[in-house]
């Protein structure tokens, strides 16, 4: 899913407007609002949902670099809101939409900051999902701490979950992943770069 104010361009590309789908579409990136077309997805559809939602980074101002140059941060509406509580009820809203859409046996991963990752994982258990891991993503290149007030931030912790408690079974690619890592037993925790930029 693509979010509405995304600026690339799909061949692929179906515009919900204001149609209901009967079937999942296959092959095709739905534009729009995420809670909207969720929504409007038929029930127990989709296999996985992998959400990159808001961090809600709360930022206090601009922030500079030791020579004085700006550094460039979320600043767009779609990561600002007036309070936690309106987080918190934006976080239950998109949950819900996705756990209807999921199927019995999908799987939901979330990704997130220490902004908004705790608020996260408990809207997820508020709304009955369970936790099967929690994944960090460690970064080899973190963007440093300017003011050298704190820890450089250098992960992010992604959130898989299964629908319900209930739930018996998901996907799990065991051997295949374990192949992917020299035929070791695959761990909660990866390292990879992020984009490389001024920060390196």
């Amino acid at each position: 899913m693509v979010k509405a104010n995304d600026k690339d361009t799909y061949s692929a590309t179906q515009k919900l407007g204001t149609d209901t789908f009967d079937t999942l579409p296959v092959d095709r990136v739905i534009r729009g609002e995420s809670i909207d077309v969720l929504r409007r997805l038929p029930e127990k559809s989709v296999d996985v949902v992998f959400a990159d939602p808001p961090y809600n980074l709360q930022l206090g101002g601009e922030l500079h670099r030791p020579n004085n140059s700006r550094v460039d941060g979320v600043e767009e509406s779609w990561d600002k809101f007036d309070n936690f509580a309106a987080y918190d009820q934006f976080t239950q809203d998109w949950l819900s939409a996705a756990q209807r859409a999921l199927k019995d046996d999908g799987t939901l991963w979330v990704i997130g900051s220490y902004h908004n990752i705790f608020r996260v994982g408990t809207a997820l258990q508020d709304l009955g999902y369970w936790i099967l891991n929690d994944v960090i993503w460690r970064k080899n290149n973190p963007m440093p701490n300017f003011r050298g007030t704190r820890f450089s931030n250098a992960h992010e912790t992604l959130i898989w979950c299964a629908k319900s408690a209930d739930q018996k079974t998901y996907t799990f690619n065991y051997d295949a992943l374990k192949v992917a890592n020299d035929d070791l037993q695959m761990r909660s925790d990866c390292l990879l770069p992020i984009c490389c930029g001024k920060e390196r």
